[in-house]
This record gives structure tokens, sequence and C-alpha cells, in this order.
């Protein structure tokens, strides 16, 4: 018995959305595992996830082949028009967070076993606090929850706040020891990325309310 048209093309949506749920964990643990190897200061395990990034990439282009295809054989309606939309614009995100955390690996690598100029403290927190935004923004997209997504929107406050004071005690650091300027430009690169990542969280979420309102917040407008 063939399947009615519109409950093929729900499958094929719902298939797109679980892509995107996939990519999203594998991102996360890109990011997880960048941390880890920042942390331990294992160049081995930092080049695996530069390697490993083309995976998250081959995911991505498979979803927006899927969107495209999508959008030629069927004429969606308004609703479903939109859920495409966002989709090819967050799979561009999870992208995007996927080489941001390929970035803190190759800095990783060209870090090798230098002494760190500061005790890693408060970026693990941050990367830690990017992850719940990334991992919350994913759900909230998967269970069509506008108000978890303004909630994830809200929490970049704390990333921001961790960024500039990163960023000062560096400066400080540089200030002090000019001969730091090198191994503290690299700790911030890795903070920068943080940040990044958890902008591009934000993105998710606002992505995730104009697929169910029809409506695009602008979310990332720091408070504190």
């Amino acid at each position: 018995m063939t399947m009615p048209l519109r409950e093929h093309f729900r499958r094929q949506l719902d298939g797109i959305q679980d892509g995107v749920l996939e990519m999203g964990s594998m991102v996360d643990r890109a990011i997880e595992r960048a941390l880890q190897a920042l942390i331990d200061r294992d160049v081995e395990l930092a080049r695996v996830i530069i390697e490993e990034d083309t995976d998250i990439n081959r995911q991505g282009f498979h979803i927006q082949n899927q969107c495209l295809s999508l959008l030629a054989q069927q004429a969606p309606m308004a609703s479903d028009l939109r859920m495409i939309i966002a989709v090819t614009a967050i799979v561009s995100d999870l992208e995007r967070m996927g080489d941001h955390a390929e970035g803190i690996a190759k800095i990783v690598v060209m870090m090798q076993d230098e002494p760190l100029v500061k005790p890693l403290i408060d970026i693990p927190v941050m990367a830690d606090r990017a992850r719940e935004m990334l991992n919350n923004a994913v759900h909230a997209f998967m269970e069509k929850d506008t108000e978890a997504a303004y909630r994830v929107g809200a929490a970049d406050d704390e990333v921001d706040r961790l960024y500039d004071r990163i960023y000062q005690d560096l400066v400080q650091v540089m200030i002090n020891d000019p001969s730091t300027v090198e191994p503290s430009t690299r700790l911030l690169w890795v903070a920068h990325n943080l940040e990044r990542i958890a902008d591009r969280a934000t993105n998710i979420a606002e992505r995730t309310v104009f697929a169910v309102t029809g409506m695009l917040p602008e979310m990332d407008v720091s408070t504190y």
C-alpha cells in the first residue's frame, strides 16, 4: 500500500530533524574532547579531533542535501517551510561550532607541552556552560519549545562574563610579564572559540523560535 504523500513528507522531515540531533551530539563530543585535550595537553587526541571534523561537515552536507531534496519534491506548507529553512541555518551553525572545537584542538597542537601562564579555572567552566547551551538549544529545537529557546539566549550572559574575566586576567598576565604574550594569546583564542560556540547556540535558539512562530528574535544582546 502506497504511503500518503503528506505522511511520507512528515517522515522525511522527522528524519532530517533526527539528523540535526545526531549532529548536535557530534559537536558536543568534539567540544568536550577538545577541552580534555587542552587540560591533559594531549596532542594526539587533539589531532584526532581535527581529523574527525570532516565527519561533522559530512553530516551537515547530508542534512543540507536532504532539505534541498524535500523542497524540490514537495510544496511544504508555511510551518514546514520555516522548519526546513531553520534546519539549514542550524546546520550551518553546528558546522561552525565544530570548527571552533577544531580550532581549540589546533591550539593544543601549537602549545604542545609549554607551561600554562595561568591555571585553567574559568575556561573549563566556560566550556561547560557553552555545552549546556548547545544541548539545551538542540533540545528546544527538537521539542519546538520556545520558552526553552529563550532560556538559552539568556544563558549567554554568563558565558560573556566568563570571557570578559578570562580576557582581563590574561591581559594582566601579559602586562606583568611580556614574555607570556604568545601563550596568553593562545588561551585567549581558546576562550574566544568557546564564546563563539555559545553565540551560535543562541543562533540555534533564535531559529527555533522562528520555526515555531515565524518571528526571528534577536537574543544575542548582552545585558550584563
